[in-house]
């Protein structure tokens, strides 16, 4: 099995930035563990973000256990290669135990512990930690197949930039942080761009003289425990605000594109040959999103005031452009479309886990990342416990909390068999 042991007393299962969190705070204790890397570390952000991706949230949100974003913009917006790097440099500053190249098949229970198959052989944990998102598989729209073949489709995950496309006019379908990104990618490379509206609320970049996020990491909304949100946990379906931080950051506002010259429309509903049907309700969509942009500069505004901060007055947003007749079906070559990019997300695939940790909708149960099946973990989900679970700013204290609970969990179990390891030990296992 190369390598390998064949027993370790955690298994933590995926390299990206949830992994390596767990990682360090599994060695702050000293935890010997293992972390399986079915692909290379950071791989979600090496192939599945565009050229031009950047962070929407300030440098200064990076905060990695004991690695702390130390560049000379904190305010700034590091761009995808810079989001690889810091990762990878993360990973070689806490030594992480990662095994590149290697994937888990089928997790089970074995007794008190759990017995993973792996691409190198079987592998007995006492404990798992699943730090693998919850965007497994690129969804699309089920009619997708029955469009035209002369269309040509990608998913958001394969987009790169405007020149992979076709001459023409493109479709981007889905309006939440990627769909509005990409159409803003596009726009600026000259091409002609249609957008198809959903429900996905917007948020200020500035406001009131600071980036927005600066000021809702004043307010806690960052540290909101998702027991004490007004949704509960209905908040983890919710879609995430959309803005940017490209070149410097700025807001998106999806009727200023309208007057630049993008198309907007309802969500689509239906499609066959060339011909799409559509919603009529754009209005709508971005009546919403305005009021949660508002709504938010409201919110800043009552802890300005309540606060006596000196702060510069600000305007709320007015629209700069209203939709008059809306189209409720498209022809795709009509229209000189000759190509879609489904920014629809993605949708969960645990089919290799055979425990009974999920509820009826396929999402693993848990309070704050401990879940029904003692010894099994999850970590790296969006609103795993608050708004900061899913973002580099919160994700070292879900890893800590969680860290903490295998750390007791082992003390209180037969000792030899999951008693966290002497620190010597744990340096000479992690040596081979």
């Amino acid at each position: 099995m190369s390598d390998l042991h064949t027993h370790y007393p955690v298994v933590v299962i995926g390299g990206g930035q949830a992994g390596l969190a767990m990682s360090a705070q599994l060695k702050a204790r000293g935890i010997a563990h293992i972390v399986l890397e079915k692909n290379t570390i950071a791989h979600s952000w090496k192939t599945q973000r565009w050229d031009a991706f950047c962070l929407v949230t300030p440098n200064w949100q990076c905060k990695l256990p004991g690695f702390l974003y130390a560049g000379s913009d904190p305010h700034g917006f590091m761009l995808r290669d810079e989001i690889v790097r810091y990762i990878e440099d993360f990973a070689r500053h806490i030594d992480a135990p990662v095994r590149e190249g290697v994937a888990v098949t089928r997790l089970r229970r074995s007794g008190r512990g759990f017995m993973l198959e792996t691409t190198a052989g079987e592998i007995a944990a006492d404990n798992v930690v699943l730090a693998v998102s919850g965007y497994h598989v690129p969804k699309v729209l089920p009619f997708a197949d029955r469009l035209d073949a002369s269309i040509m489709q990608i998913h958001s995950s394969a987009y790169r930039n405007p020149d992979q496309l076709p001459p023409g006019e493109i479709l981007v379908v889905g309006s939440g942080q990627s769909g509005c990104q990409i159409a803003e990618d596009l726009h600026l490379a000259g091409r002609k761009v249609h957008l198809a509206v959903g429900s996905a609320p917007r948020c200020p970049r500035f406001y009131r003289g600071r980036d927005a996020v600066d000021w809702l990491d004043d307010l806690g909304q960052y540290d909101l425990p998702v027991d004490k949100h007004s949704l509960k946990e209905g908040v983890r379906k919710n879609a995430n605000h959309y803005l940017t931080g490209r070149d410097g950051g700025r807001d998106i506002d999806l009727r200023k594109f309208a007057l630049e010259g993008t198309k907007l429309y309802g969500r689509l509903k239906d499609g066959r040959g060339t011909r799409l049907q559509l919603g009529d309700d754009l209005q709508v969509n971005l009546d919403n999103a305005d009021r949660v942009y508002n709504g938010i500069c409201r919110m800043i505004d009552e802890h300005i005031a309540r606060n006596r901060i000196a702060a510069p007055e600000t305007p709320h947003y007015e629209p700069v452009w209203t939709p008059a007749a809306v189209p409720t079906e498209l022809d795709l070559a009509a229209s000189g479309i000759t190509s879609i990019i489904w920014t629809t997300g993605f949708r969960s695939d645990w089919s290799w886990v055979d425990l009974p940790m999920f509820d009826g909708t396929g999402y693993p149960t848990h309070k704050r990342g401990v879940t029904s099946v003692d010894g099994a973990y999850v970590i790296g989900l969006p609103w795993l416990y608050t708004w900061g679970s899913g973002r580099f700013v919160g994700i070292g204290r879900d890893a800590e909390f969680v860290a903490d609970h295998i750390e007791a969990r082992s003390s209180a179990s037969h000792a030899g068999t999951y008693q966290a390891a002497p620190r010597e030990q744990y340096a000479a296992r992690e040596a081979v």
